[in-house]
């Protein structure tokens, strides 16, 4: 995630609405992937004051607007009320109970931080308008008994599972309280859990579908990460049953990844996209790791203000700027007292099955 400036010179960052310099209103462009200080012209038509095209004008996202959960901006050429990550809602939480709203706005920032890696990475995003069926939704949902312990994985106590069906991704919103996410991280025996990191693994299933498939990758795939034919019930069920396998760090990127070929590319899917935002967030800030920058993902290649994500960014560049930065952040985390950032350690066959993807993500075909 890279930073912006406002035509003041402060810093600005994805999530703000207001310069705390200047004062001005910010709004996101999602069509030139910036945020920008915009000026109100009429009734809800705002004017972008840098980089846009002239003569275009915006209109703020209906929950930006209405719910103050989101910074988007809508082209006024754009029909929809809604921006292109609060549009791919299909349920929200009930906003009658006051602590849902909190839990929706932390939601909806860690989906349009998802949505905008997808769109640097030039990736499909195809919505329910455009394919009823199978395009990308989410719903946000929320346990029917609140006193009930949630528990969002094969086991049967639960009322709301996060996951993922046919395009459609659901999200327990107790993901959203810290606390509650940290107690299920305990009891799940989990190195890693956080809200954008559930958003990422389960975008990976909904990407298999898209781009794995029925496609020509498949066969490659299948190689490397098992055959997804296997069944996925009993797979899941032996997991939580049995464990994993004693050898799984020597051959997966986390302990759930062993439990089918599915949740292996789902992980492996969501450490690259950990792997790709995080080197971006390191080369805006100008990171240099013994003595040499960090590299941008997309070739640090610029147009205007935006980065061009280049397929001749090379897998093995990436990756050793990966392992070098992480183990810096992790170091950097235990100087403040604090657990790894990225606690991981990749083997050969995990960084292969990450190559893959880099591979399925930047080459289209094989």
């Amino acid at each position: 995630m890279k930073t912006f400036l406002c035509s003041c010179g402060n810093r600005l960052y994805f999530d703000n609405t207001q310069c705390l310099r200047c004062g001005k209103s910010l709004g996101f462009l999602q069509d030139l992937q910036l945020t920008s200080p915009v000026e109100s012209c009429t009734d809800n038509q705002w004017r972008a004051l840098q980089c846009a095209p002239e003569g275009r004008t915006y209109r703020k996202c209906r929950n930006y607007e209405e719910a103050a959960v989101c910074n988007w901006m809508v082209p006024e050429s754009d029909s929809n009320s809604y921006c292109l990550s609060c549009r791919l809602n299909q349920i929200i939480p009930n906003l009658s109970e006051p602590k849902n709203l909190t839990l929706w706005r932390r939601i909806e920032y860690a989906k349009r931080h998802l949505i905008y890696t997808l769109l640097e990475l030039g990736l499909p995003i195809v919505d329910r308008q455009e394919n009823p069926t199978h395009g990308l939704a989410f719903e946000f949902l929320a346990e029917q008994d609140t006193s009930t312990e949630f528990y969002d994985n094969v086991g049967k106590r639960n009322s709301v599972m996060t996951g993922h069906r046919e395009g459609t991704i659901t999200i327990n919103i107790a993901e959203a309280d810290p606390s509650a996410r940290e107690e299920m991280r305990e009891k799940m025996n989990e190195q890693y859990r956080t809200l954008l990191g559930h958003f990422r693994h389960e975008i990976g299933h909904y990407y298999w579908s898209e781009l794995v498939a029925d496609s020509a990758w498949l066969p490659g795939i299948r190689t490397l990460f098992g055959d997804e034919r296997d069944n996925y019930e009993q797979a899941l069920e032996r997991y939580y049953a049995q464990g994993p396998r004693d050898d799984w760090p020597d051959h997966y990127i986390s302990a759930y990844a062993s439990a089918h070929p599915w949740e292996d590319w789902a992980e492996t899917w969501a450490h690259y996209l950990h792997m790709i935002d995080t080197l971006e967030t390191a080369h805006d800030f100008g990171f240099v790791l013994a003595g040499r920058p960090i590299s941008h993902p997309g070739g640090a290649l610029k147009t205007g203000t935006q980065y061009t994500f280049d397929p001749r960014a090379t897998f093995d560049v990436l990756l050793d700027d990966w392992v070098n930065l992480a183990i810096a952040m992790n170091a950097l985390n235990h100087s403040m007292g604090l657990p790894d950032a990225y606690p991981f350690v990749l083997s050969q066959p995990a960084a292969e099955k990450l190559r893959a993807i880099h591979r399925v993500i930047r080459d289209g075909t094989p």
